[in-house]
């Protein structure tokens, strides 16, 4: 799967161009490079160790996903937000994530099963920690709530789905980093009644709780005033 910025990274098997692409993508969702932030390419050779020439191949390809904006002969920027982008994406991963997760709950065996729920209690352990205050590691919290909404619907059947889905899911984590949106017991409960649901095969009740889920985060987010 190429959206390996939240996967676990093995040192000494990328290539450098690799590990710089993951580093600089993993940089823009996470927030360290800011929105409208212009990226220089003499910087960006100091700061990730790789050759100008790499750095704008690597900056095309983020450009083709919609992270970077190329500005012709005045370089690169990281991409801008807005509140209609945020709704745009928002929808996009809904209708994508609900088809999968129906179609894997038609399918889903044990193993499926099994995905889920260790993927639920990563999720909720760190769920819990931030609750009680600690917020040093967001980036862990949000591998650990990609790692389960991919769980969900990973016995849909289909590879293209899974990657298109965890493309958008991807620039929707972008949005809930820029705004440090965290909605606690409500977004915790949510996950609990989505693994319940699993487990009951009750696609309906899943259905209308992710719709809740997605939608409260939009505008959990929009509330803190940082995207407009």
């Amino acid at each position: 799967m190429k959206h390996v910025d939240i996967e676990a990274e093995v040192p000494g098997l990328l290539t450098i161009g690799e590990n710089a692409y993951r580093r600089i993508r993993g940089d823009i969702l996470f927030g360290h490079l800011k929105p409208n932030q212009k990226l220089k390419l003499d910087r960006l050779r100091d700061h990730y160790g790789a050759s100008v020439s790499t750095l704008r191949e690597i900056l095309n390809r983020l450009s083709s996903e919609g992270l970077v904006v190329a500005e012709g002969q005045r370089g690169f920027e990281v991409a801008p937000v807005s509140v209609e982008n945020l709704r745009e994406i928002a929808a996009l991963r809904l209708l994508l994530e609900v088809h999968a997760l129906e179609q894997s709950f038609a399918v889903g065996d044990v193993e499926w099963e099994g995905r889920v729920v260790s993927a639920h209690h990563k999720l909720s352990s760190m769920e819990r920690r931030m609750q009680e205050g600690d917020r040093s590691q967001t980036e862990v919290w949000k591998r650990y709530d990609w790692e389960f909404h991919q769980a969900l619907i990973s016995a849909c059947g289909s590879s293209v789905l899974m990657e298109t889905h965890a493309a958008i899911f991807d620039k929707y984590l972008r949005y809930q980093m820029i705004a440090l949106s965290f909605r606690g017991d409500i977004a915790a409960n949510e996950h609990r009644t989505l693994l319940d649901c699993a487990l009951k095969r009750d696609a309906r009740t899943a259905r209308a709780t992710l719709e809740l889920h997605v939608k409260g985060g939009v505008e959990h987010a929009l509330a803190t005033g940082t995207i407009r």
